[in-house]
């Protein structure tokens, strides 16, 4: 993962497209787990969305990170 990428002429963060795809990705799986009645067996939703958001972003990173 490289420092910035250049959109347009502007150098955006690589973590601010990583946050947009995860928020993206996100709302994808809170709305499967929805569907599927999961949400049953939590007992506070936002707090499960925000742990799900930050485990895509990390997995994001770390895919998008530098080979070992």
């Amino acid at each position: 993962m490289i420092g910035e990428v250049s959109i347009g002429g502007v150098f955006v963060p690589t973590i601010l497209l990583l946050a947009i795809a995860a928020l993206v990705l996100t709302a994808v799986v809170t709305r499967l787990l929805s569907a599927f009645g999961a949400y049953r067996f939590v007992a506070y939703r936002p707090l499960v969305d925000l742990a799900i958001f930050f485990l895509i972003l990390g997995l994001l990173s770390l895919l998008t990170g530098p080979s070992l």
